[in-house]
């Protein structure tokens, strides 16, 4: 843009010590400095994206961002109005009208004991607030803290065994000591208030005595804690040698119901294991299998979708990158037009200079409002293609509802077979009893107890086989419910990810055409000299 004068030559060194803003040096210029004293104020860039997803504002999930109001100003494409999203009709039809999460506080533990005095440990705890959806609820508002929500968590995991439970924002240990603790806090409180809200709005759970003790009763949480992995150990212990010895040899009907784990029934998780690896290596045929081959193919479907939903969130993460970078960039050269516009108002000698001055600014001015509309755009591509990554997270649901439905078939197949045994031990002992004569009084004996065994063992097998069943048409609702969101959603990430695209697209457009049309004159002199 320099003209070929003796202040070119001179200014050779001053244009030296004049370097380009590098990418990173705008997001802190841009937010202060209007370029070129433009008439027009400012607006303050949006926080880019540091990785794909981001978490969302806390009310996010229920209402769903509308448009940036810069695109919806500018743009004909864009509606006046946001309509209703499958995600806020969801939230609407939901127990509860509102539900948040807020005011952290820190708290010492109250049984808490330490050597140094100040040192003791503490806790996290939150403000829960909610109301139900009829217009005469009250609001009820209770403290929590996380050890209350692993609770939750796991008491809906027991009750509501076969459906695609929201999962609960992981503990994040090593996280909490890295992070700034503010920032830490922050970001557990939205993804609290999140898991609530995803809670709230499920069909099933969301009306449960679970969630509404949990957001409603005062006080201590009034569910019991879990207990360690320990001290069902040691319980599971205790009671083998009784198990082994037939007093305590069958699972109550009231234990089939919910799966073998954490070592509370030793016994039965032996023998549950031994079922599986018969069946899985031994190549013996268990006493019932999965016999529903639409379950089975809709499984195997839900895996290939996890496999592709998978890849579309690493492109996602990728796209929103490239369009991060490109708003760095197109910032650093705004940027570095408006010193090289400075230089050449402050150092010309002649109106030509001046004209090409003039010219620098609106490129400038064009480049910094483009990388501002890139970064919105940023911002809006995340906040849309985010359901990508929502829906990554179900599969985790999913895989655990899958999980509830092949422990309850194996405990009804453990079962079996083990009627299948004590009557083949009733057999042979009467068997036996027949060949002595008057009968074998010990025999029969142990053949009536062994009766009583498999009475005991059918009850535990008829309520295991009615979880099993129950499972099975949880899991068909929920697929069916799943497809249905699915749907949903996709259609409105992608109509609403196209829209935001083609409308700041357009307003990146008509800045460069208005450029192009105020430096027109170049081509026109172009033209002249070259005819």
């Amino acid at each position: 843009m320099m003209s070929s004068s003796p202040l070119a030559g001179a200014g050779d060194g001053d244009m030296e010590s004049l370097p380009l803003a590098a990418a990173s040096d705008y997001a802190s210029v841009a937010s202060t400095f209007d370029p070129l004293l433009s008439t027009s104020p400012p607006s303050p860039p949006a926080p880019a994206p540091a990785a794909f997803p981001l978490s969302r504002a806390s009310s996010s999930f229920v209402d769903p961002p509308s448009y940036a109001d810069v695109a919806a100003a500018s743009s004909p494409r864009s509606a006046s109005s946001s309509p209703a999203t499958p995600r806020s009709a969801r939230a609407a039809a939901s127990s509860y009208s509102h539900i948040a999460v807020s005011d952290p506080e820190t708290a010492a533990e109250p049984a808490a004991t330490s050597l140094v005095s100040g040192s003791a440990p503490t806790y996290v705890s939150y403000l829960v607030t909610s109301a139900a959806a009829h217009p005469s609820a009250r609001r009820h508002a209770v403290r929590r803290r996380f050890r209350d929500f692993v609770t939750l968590a796991d008491r809906l995991a027991d009750a509501f065994r076969g459906h695609f439970v929201p999962p609960r924002p992981d503990k994040n240990t090593v996280e909490s000591q890295v992070m700034q603790r503010d920032e830490f806090v922050a970001q557990r409180r939205a993804a609290l208030e999140r898991y609530l809200c995803r809670l709230a709005e499920h069909p099933a759970i969301g009306p449960s005595d679970e969630l509404r003790v949990f957001l409603q009763a005062e006080g201590r949480l009034p569910l019991p804690t879990s207990t360690d992995v320990a001290s069902r150990m040691l319980d599971g212990a205790a009671r083998l040698p009784r198990q082994l010895l037939g007093e305590d040899a069958v699972a109550p009907p009231q234990d089939v119901v919910q799966p073998a784990k954490g070592g509370r029934d030793l016994l039965r998780i032996f023998k549950e294991l031994k079922q599986s690896v018969v069946t899985d290596w031994g190549g013996v045929k268990p006493p019932l299998v999965e016999e529903d081959k639409e379950f089975l193919e809709k499984k195997q479907k839900v895996q290939d979708w996890e496999q592709q939903l998978s890849s579309a969130s690493q492109q996602a993460e990728a796209l929103v990158k490239a369009q991060q970078d490109m708003g760095d960039t197109m910032g650093a050269l705004g940027l570095a037009f408006v010193k090289l516009t400075k230089f050449e108002t402050e150092e010309a000698m002649y109106d030509s200079q001046r004209i090409r001055a003039v010219d620098s600014k609106r490129i400038a001015t064009a480049a910094v409002k483009a990388s501002r509309t890139c970064r919105d755009l940023n911002t809006q591509t995340v906040k849309y293609l985010d359901t990508l990554h929502e829906h990554l997270g179900i599969m985790l649901s999913v895989h655990t509802a899958f999980s509830d439905r092949a422990s309850a078939l194996l405990t009804v197949q453990t079962l079996m077979s083990d009627l299948a045994s004590l009557q083949s031990r009733i057999e042979k002992l009467e068997a036996a009893s027949s060949k002595v004569f008057g009968g074998d009084r010990t025999r029969m004996r142990k053949v009536e107890e062994l009766r009583e065994t498999i009475r005991a063992t059918e009850d535990a097998k008829c309520c295991a086989l009615r979880e099993y069943e129950r499972i099975k048409e949880n899991n068909k609702v929920e697929l069916s419910r799943l497809d249905r969101e699915r749907r949903e959603d996709f259609l409105e990430m992608l109509k609403g990810y196209v829209t935001s695209q083609a409308a700041y697209a357009e307003k990146i457009v008509d800045g460069w055409e208005t450029v192009a049309e105020e430096t027109s004159g170049y081509g026109r002199r172009s033209d002249n000299m070259t005819s």
